[in-house]
């Protein structure tokens, strides 16, 4: 028995990519998976169709997790069609390249709007679903964060800031958590 059966699984942008394969490869290992996706919903469709073809379980549910109702219902659907939640995957993002002379506000909010506050209320709610056992979380970077391309200074900032939260989130659950150990 695989190490995921009966967990639960919510992937962030999985209705393409990386977030899809990710889905993918969860539910193969036996998790349910909530496939959310923004604006792809026949992209969720198909991801939800191949991981039921192979005999998973897997629902699409769209949120945009730039909007924290949005992202509220993401996880009361996932509550109501699982009963719980175990795993969270933020994969969901955004990149646009432009040099700094052409940065503007839209771009800037954009991205960090999505990549970075997207990422602290997904796991700021998915908390509030996990259960007695704690859960996981998962938050997907890039090397862009470190490497910074001439053309990728707020993606990168937005990896950069994925990165410190990762590391303060695992800093505050060991000092949250070590009491109930």
């Amino acid at each position: 028995m695989s190490k995921l059966q009966g967990k639960v699984a919510v992937v962030t942008g999985a209705s393409k990519g990386i977030g899809a394969g990710i889905a993918e490869h969860l539910a193969a290992a036996g998790a349910a998976v909530v496939v959310n996706y923004s604006s792809s919903k026949e992209g969720a469709d198909r991801v939800v169709a191949n991981i039921k073809k192979q005999g998973g379980q897997a629902v699409a549910v769209q949120a945009d997790l730039s909007n924290p109702e949005d992202v509220r219902k993401l996880f009361a659907e996932t509550k109501k069609t699982f009963d719980k939640l175990d795993i969270l995957v933020n994969n969901a993002g955004v990149y646009e390249f432009a040099p700094l002379e052409a940065i503007t506000p839209e771009h800037f909010h954009k991205q960090f709007n999505l990549n970075v506050l997207g990422l602290l209320l997904a796991t700021q709610e998915a908390a509030k679903y996990f259960g007695t056992n704690g859960g996981s979380v998962i938050n997907i970077s890039s090397v862009a964060a470190t490497s910074a391309p001439a053309t990728a200074s707020v993606y990168s900032a937005t990896k950069g800031a994925v990165n410190t939260i990762t590391r303060s989130a695992r800093s505050w659950a060991r000092a949250r958590f070590a009491s109930t150990r």
